[in-house]
């Protein structure tokens, strides 16, 4: 039987490599930006260097990806459950 401590091991793991692969695709014209001690997301449209949105994830955000078709944003949350990941729809 895996322990706790291994299962929340694994699930991060799954969950980097995830980010990791998604990671590659472009989120132009926006950056999302972890904002660690707020617990939020903000999103930068990079073509005026504004804010657009601010918006509230799991605890302690740290790791950014996009989707390969740019519609999601996962958001990977240090202090949640293990491999907790929060997902913002671009669209809204």
């Amino acid at each position: 039987m895996i322990n706790k401590h291994k299962l929340h091991l694994i699930a991060l793991v799954s969950a980097a490599l995830i980010l990791m692969l998604t990671c590659i695709v472009s989120a132009a014209p926006f950056a999302y930006i972890t904002n660690f001690n707020d617990n939020t997301v903000s999103v930068i449209d990079t073509a005026n260097t504004t804010i657009t949105a601010t918006v509230p994830v799991g605890l302690e955000p740290y790791g950014v990806a996009v989707s390969s078709d740019g519609t999601k944003v996962y958001v990977t949350n240090s202090h949640d459950d293990p491999g907790d990941i929060s997902i913002i729809d671009t669209a809204t």
